[in-house]
């Protein structure tokens, strides 16, 4: 995720599907280790990295007694299943989000995901719940002008700005990044120095670029992309590290450590810039191309549930799933099925065993549980540990995933392309 302060801030598998008993099981076995966890990491949890932000209970939390497993819902990859869940979730979140408008990070890719709950579902609520954001803040970013956390929201504006243009809605963002533009690089520390901020300032800039027709904020974005592209990627696992601190840390098994959630920020960053480029850009290719091997990489780390671990290349290390990246690169795999970026006879099946194991980790109630808390690197939680960010990642994966599941195309007939 994309802590943001200034000091410094899982195994492919051929085939999952769960019928009701199984599925009952599941949810069993993952209740009982969220009882282990709890009594074991507490003490972790506590000490965690954590904004003030990310201790306010509305952004998250981790209840002792989640109460039991949704009993309403289906994993079954078709448009009404999906649009079931996706509500539940929405409606679970909305009403605990209701009086705490943010400009953080936290909220911003949760904003992001009720927009895209809003077209799928059809559903206005949730489009007003963050017009209602953007009107409480002026439109305005958060505070610190060139983080990438506090540009996040922009993402949200420039939705809702697309839906109904008005120039003075953008015109505090335009005047920031146009200011922002003139700052000189650091050498010692780039402006994106750390992964998340791929899915945070990017899109931003790349939106206000399609809305304005000014080239030069796509010029910025490409620049400080591959300045981030630079220091984090690793061309052997095709994965970002999360910041330069981990490049040469090991996991317990000695791999290296790639944060699944850190991978998930780019994957569903790269999906947001590629949504509004244009195919002709000359770096168009450069991004496609990234996509396309962290899928390659990700399809391969799936695990049997369906979802991936919070250390991607050291499963047997942690014990539960983290479904906030596991959002993420469904959300990704989606889109690039559907975008014909991605081979629909490799991806598809990771899609629907994905969004499966999703759904079997929603409670009665719709709150969305194995998401890691605000961290930098892979960690323990209970499975009860909700935040708003996972429910923003969930939504957009099914919204993707429901479009996905209405062409009705099975493996086969997807079309396979570059």
């Amino acid at each position: 995720m994309g802590i943001g302060n200034d000091n410094h801030r899982e195994r492919f598998v051929t085939s999952i599907s769960f019928t009701s008993g199984e599925l009952m099981f599941h949810r069993i076995r993952t209740l009982a280790m969220c009882l282990v966890i709890a009594s074991c990491y507490a003490p972790h949890l506590a000490g965690a990295q954590l904004t003030a932000n990310g201790r306010t209970p509305t952004v998250g939390d981790a209840p002792a007694d989640p109460g039991p497993f949704a009993t309403d819902l289906s994993g079954d990859f078709k448009p009404n299943a999906i649009r079931s869940a996706m509500r539940k979730v929405a409606d679970w979140q909305v009403v605990r989000i209701a009086d705490t408008p943010s400009q953080d990070w936290t909220f911003a890719t949760l904003y992001v995901g009720l927009l895209s709950a809003s077209d799928t579902l059809h559903d206005s609520r949730y489009r007003n719940t963050v017009l209602q954001v953007a009107n409480h803040f002026q439109w305005t970013l958060g505070p610190r002008k060139a983080h990438a956390d506090d540009q996040a929201i922009g993402q949200a504006y420039l939705i809702l700005n697309a839906q109904q243009p008005e120039p003075a809605h953008i015109a505090s963002l335009r005047a920031q990044f146009n200011d922002l533009m003139q700052s000189p690089d650091d050498p010692s520390k780039p402006v994106w120095w750390w992964c998340d901020a791929l899915f945070m300032a990017p899109p931003v800039w790349a939106q206000l670029a399609a809305e304005t027709h000014d080239p030069r904020y796509l010029d910025y974005m490409d620049h400080e992309w591959q300045i981030t592209s630079n220091l984090l990627w690793d061309p052997e696992e095709n994965l970002f590290f999360r910041d330069s601190n981990y490049l040469n840390k090991k996991e317990q098994n000695g791999r290296k450590v790639f944060w699944s959630r850190g991978n998930g920020w780019v994957m569903g960053g790269l999906v947001r810039v590629l949504q509004t480029l244009p195919p002709t850009d000359p770096e168009y290719n450069f991004y496609v191309e990234k996509l396309q091997k962290m899928a390659a990489s990700i399809r391969k780390l799936q695990g049997p549930d369906g979802l991936w671990r919070a250390g991607l290349l050291d499963a047997d290390a942690y014990a539960l799933p983290e479904t906030s990246g596991s959002a993420f690169f469904v959300y990704a795999l989606s889109w690039g099925i559907e975008h014909h970026l991605l081979d629909g006879a490799q991806y598809t099946p990771v899609v629907q065993r994905g969004w499966a194991g999703l759904v079997a980790h929603i409670y009665q109630d719709g709150r969305l549980g194995c998401v890691q808390p605000v961290g930098e690197r892979p960690g323990a939680y209970p499975a009860s540990a909700s935040s708003v960010f996972g429910t923003g990642a969930f939504l957009l994966a099914g919204s993707e995933a429901e479009k996905l599941s209405q062409t009705g195309a099975t493996p086969s007939k997807r079309k396979r392309t570059k």
